[in-house]
């Protein structure tokens, strides 16, 4: 936005903090601290491939090349007629990036072990201030090129190189597909998937130049799929002999299982089939998290779903009891005896305390967790703030039954993440909203389609996806001859379907309150939880307490439907400008001084789309700020944000995935699905909300990512900031030398389009070709960000 509005500024500033520095923001200099400065921000924001308001007040920097570009001045018209991407982190002159760590180190007390795949979100807990730290890692998925039998890899990638081998040293079975496998080799292949999953804890400490590097640590450690295979032996099934995967030192199961805490660790895992009680083997899908004031990690399981194609997974349904449905087969949990009910929850790691078990912390819900957001204050109930990552997830908010000891630093704090309640967020169209307990007692009111689907609608003349919604499915509801599973309601069935959900409790569809908790998604439908567009992270801001929230899509899909009244779900009309369904920035601020109340109110602070397409749509939606698809958040101390965009690997500058990618067509006159307009915004990038001076509540760029990936977990640390390039390349043949080529169609400021030539390589090979290895395999890393010469990130 080009001027900051008394509106917005509330809304990011919040309450009495917003309105105390409101005169002097509106007067072009603003601070939240005393010692805040009060300067626009000092840095050359960085030249996305589509225009943004701030390019018409400030120079940006245009890369040309790895570690080169231009300076571009500030113009009225911010159009750019070619674009050529670079495969880097591009960062501003007055910044520099390396590669602390990546994919594939040997920085074990093991030399075995190895770091594992897809890095995703970084936890720092300090040993020396900031100068030296233990840094906890989440590995989510993996992904083509690791090998071309992984979930999703494109077909016509079958005969291309992959990177396994070249970095870890041996090659993993291949075939035509997984089913060809020999039962051996898809063990191995299943096993070593699982490896590269979870999370791995290494010491890193600053050099003299400032810059964080790896040490050798006893504390250094990988936990992953399949720690603690070895309890399988325990077993009276058939899996009590599946306890390793292959003949090296790290595929032999071990004894670093997991322990449960909470409701469904008493009530629903002593009924497990794996017979196992409370142990878990492994954690997995990890994607964000939090790290608490005491030195531990939150790990969030997110999309640990899995089906016939995307195998590395478990079973998600669950019965009324809390246990899964059965294994399915063909899937990693199939293939080692995991049961689904064990994942898909928040983990807790102590990377300072290798004795000390992780623990999956049940009373924060099982679904599909992305990351935690936590209020810890001496004396109050611990808050912690929740999303499920999935097209229809839910917010979640869990409020402790205890408080938290005089001392912040007290590891025994983390009890209080056994005994609590969990609420469910309902969004009210006039601004307000409660918190809806997830109770045994809980009265249900099932969300109806046809009301989810209103706005829609009325705006655009049809319903996408039938505004489909699932309710736990019981035998004697809504027709069905079964208990366990999810039942799809749509407008077509609910007026026969609904009325067997209303007038009742969740005791009336869950046997425990800990099944409640396996069934976390199903049950919040049930009492009328609002279905939002794929909450991924939410953060406490530092100053006001008040939850920042990233929606990334809200695309209704087969997942699930957002819901119409509070989401813009589509892209409405034809117009060129139209308000798109790209996620936003929500803010909730609490009613309740401590935040463990049951109500509170809700803004739009950003809302997804190229900038300044219009709001509208039904809802108070402010125009599009340049951003699509927000994902993870960070604040630094003085309330500046930092987040990251996450748009599909296949809708990356218009081009499929695969060896021949094609062009999707970017057309901006779209009705309804418009998601082939993620085309405009190129690579996945990063940007910075300042908090103060005259550039406070705008949208500034500040890295843009290497081709095909997806930039996530940032951290601050001092002066640093932490981040994690993840899956470079991504579904895509290995380098960077074939250039791809097409027009696209662009949204200019005033409303009207344009055409940029856009060029673009087919793959990628970062970080391998910042030391001159064009054919080298990229990989996944953590790398650091920092001013040229040291000082104050901001």
């Amino acid at each position: 936005m080009s001027n900051v509005s008394r509106r917005q500024i509330l809304y990011f500033l919040g309450g009495s903090a917003g309105v105390a520095v409101l005169d002097s923001v509106l007067g072009g200099r603003s601070t939240l601290l005393p010692s805040a400065s009060a300067q626009t921000a000092s840095f050359t924001p960085v030249r996305v491939p589509h225009p943004l308001d701030i390019y018409q007040e400030k120079s940006s920097w245009l890369s040309t090349g790895v570690g080169t570009g231009e300076t571009l001045p500030p113009a009225t018209n911010p159009n750019l007629s070619s674009f050529s991407v670079t495969d880097d982190v591009v960062v501003p002159p007055e910044f520099e990036r390396y590669v602390i760590v990546q994919w594939g180190d040997r920085v074990f007390p093991d030399a075995d072990d190895y770091f594992g795949y897809n890095c995703d979100y970084t936890g720092f807990v300090p040993l020396n201030g900031d100068n030296a730290g233990l840094l906890w890692v989440n590995h989510e998925y993996v992904s083509f090129p690791i090998s071309t039998l992984a979930p999703g890899t494109p077909s016509d990638l079958a005969t291309f190189p992959t990177s396994f081998a070249a970095v870890i040293g041996f090659s993993l079975p291949t075939a035509t597909s997984v089913s060809a496998l020999s039962p051996t080799d898809r063990r191995l292949l299943f096993g070593e998937f699982l490896y590269n999953l979870g999370g791995s804890v290494v010491r890193i400490q600053k050099n003299r130049q400032g810059r964080y590097q790896v040490q050798r640590d006893p504390r250094n450690r990988r936990l992953t799929g399949l720690s603690g295979l070895a309890i399988n032996k325990t077993r009276s099934d058939a899996y009590k002999n599946v306890t390793f995967w292959g003949v090296a030192p790290h595929q032999q199961g071990n004894y670093n299982f997991l322990v449960g805490t909470g409701p469904a660790s008493i009530q629903v895992f002593n009924l497990s089939a794996d017979g196992l009680g409370n142990r878990i083997i492994g954690t997995a899908y990890n994607c964000s998290g939090g790290t608490t004031p005491w030195g531990t990690v939150l790990s969030g399981e997110e999309n640990f779903q899995g089906d016939a194609t995307f195998f590395v997974g478990v079973t998600e349904a669950v019965q009324p009891n809390g246990t899964q449905t059965g294994y399915i087969s063909g899937t990693t949990g199939s293939e080692f005896g995991l049961v689904g009910e064990k994942y898909g929850w928040m983990v807790e790691i102590d990377p300072a305390t290798p004795s000390v078990r992780a623990k999956k912390h049940t009373a924060l819900g099982r679904f599909r967790h992305e990351n935690i957001g936590l209020r810890a204050e001496v004396g109050k109930k611990l808050i912690a703030y929740m999303g499920d990552d999935r097209r229809g997830g839910h917010t979640y908010k869990f409020v402790s039954n205890g408080t938290i000891n005089s001392n912040l630093a007290n590891k025994n704090n983390s009890q209080l993440f056994e005994n609590g309640t969990l609420y469910v967020a309902k969004y009210n169209a006039d601004g307000t909203g409660q918190w809806i307990p997830l109770l045994m007692s809980t009265l249900t009111n099932p969300n109806v389609p046809s009301v989810l689907s209103s706005v829609q609608l009325a705006q655009q003349g049809s319903i996408s996806s039938n505004a489909n919604t699932y309710f736990p499915r019981r035998n004697g509801i809504a027709g069905q001859t079964v208990d366990g599973g999810a039942f799809q309601m749509t407008v077509a069935n609910e007026a026969t379907s609904l009325p067997g959900y209303q007038n009742k409790t969740l005791a009336d569809f869950y046997t425990s309150q800990g099944a409640i908790l396996c069934d976390t998604y199903l049950a919040s439908n049930l009492v009328g939880g609002t279905p939002g567009g794929r909450p991924e992270d939410l953060e406490v801001h530092p100053l006001t307490q008040e939850v920042f929230i990233s929606y990334t899509d809200n695309r209704p899909s087969g997942d699930g439907y957002p819901d119409s009244r509070i989401f813009v779900v589509a892209k409405y009309n034809a117009n060129l400008n139209t308000t798109q369904h790209f996620g936003g920035l929500y803010k909730i601020t609490e009613d309740s001084s401590d935040g463990s109340g049951t109500t509170f109110h809700w803004q739009i602070f950003k809302q997804g789309g190229e900038d300044n397409t219009t709001g509208g749509g039904g809802i108070n939606a402010p125009n599009g700020t340049g951003f699509a698809m927000s994902d993870n958040l960070a604040f630094d101390p003085q309330g500046n944000l930092v987040g990251v965009i996450d748009m599909s690997t296949d809708k990356h500058n218009g081009f499929s995935t695969g060896a021949n990618p094609t062009q999707t067509t970017i057309d901006h006159t779209v009705v309804g699905n418009a998601e082939n307009l993620l085309g405009c915004f190129g690579n996945n990038w990063m940007y910075v909300i300042p908090a103060s001076g005259t550039d406070a509540g705008k949208v500034i760029p500040l890295a843009y990512g290497p081709v095909r990936c997806e930039m996530t977990g940032p951290t601050f640390v001092g002066n640093t900031l932490l981040l994690s390039v993840q899956h470079p390349s991504e579904d895509s043949p290995i380098g960077n030398t074939t250039l791809l080529n097409r027009q696209i169609q662009i949204l200019a400021l005033d409303g009207t389009t344009f055409n940029q030539n856009r060029t673009v390589p087919r793959g990628s090979n970062w970080p391998s070709n910042l030391i001159g290895d064009p054919s080298g395999p990229p990989r996944s890393a953590v790398i650091g960000i920092q001013r040229q010469g040291g000082g104050a990130f901001f």
